[in-house]
């Protein structure tokens, strides 16, 4: 926390500082800003359409976003939005005081390179400002945090499948059970209703077969005085 207290002053004071001026020699500043509007001018018609013409608001509201939000990063009151915002004013502000590849002037030309790359370190640390927590957790792992224990207590809350299915591998299993043992005595009921008719069948085929047995064996036997008798005569013939 010491750090933090002595950090975030020594960031906002070059904002505080630029801010101010700014506001001081509006010219300036709007000269710093025109290079970035007629960026924005080149851009396709949506965005080009919504850009602003004058220069000079453009510059006090830059300014006076940016002695804002300096002022609420140097005492530590919503440090990380007013990071943000000074982050947005880094390039629009200072944009045309350090176009060093429109420079001509050896000299003029690191000046303006020095300028720029310490408007990049700058920027990196407002980008490291504003995802500063402060050791606390972030807004994204707050919000899965309660996404997680949501679905923990809704999930506590409303059994699973496979906690109804055993649930119900009782019920399953009794049904399952009956099933069997039904099927087994409507078998043992087919099995004797079957020996029953085939009992009766045999009874109602025994005479049938006794008769034809009878019929069979006279037959046999007149065949059999048949053939003998022919064999005698053929014998006497001899």
């Amino acid at each position: 926390m010491i750090i933090r207290r002595i950090a975030r002053p020594l960031l906002a004071t070059a904002f505080i500082g630029q801010g101010v001026e700014t506001l001081l020699n509006t010219d300036s500043g709007a000269e710093a800003v025109r290079p970035a509007l007629d960026g924005l001018k080149d851009m396709p018609d949506p965005v080009a359409r919504n850009v602003p013409s004058n220069a000079v608001a453009v510059a006090q509201a830059t300014a006076a976003a940016q002695v804002a939000g300096g002022l609420l990063l140097a005492t530590g009151r919503i440090p990380r939005v007013a990071s943000a915002v000074l982050a947005a004013t880094v390039i629009p502000a200072n944009l045309g005081h350090h176009m060093f590849w429109t420079e001509d002037d050896p000299e003029a030309k690191a000046a303006k390179r020095r300028g720029f790359l310490a408007d990049l370190s700058l920027l990196g640390g407002l980008i490291l400002a504003s995802a500063d927590t402060a050791g606390k957790p972030s807004l994204g792992w707050r919000g899965r945090r309660a996404a997680q224990r949501a679905a923990e207590a809704l999930s506590s809350t409303v059994p699973s499948r496979t906690e109804i299915a055993l649930a119900r591998m009782p019920e399953l299993g009794e049904k399952v059970g009956h099933g069997v043992q039904t099927g087994f005595e409507h078998g043992r009921e087919l099995a004797g209703v079957a020996l029953e008719k085939l009992e009766d069948g045999l009874e109602k085929a025994a005479p049938y077969a006794a008769s034809a047995y009878r019929k069979a064996s006279s037959r046999a036997s007149e065949l059999a005085d048949t053939a003998v008798t022919t064999a005698k005569k053929a014998k006497a013939r001899a």
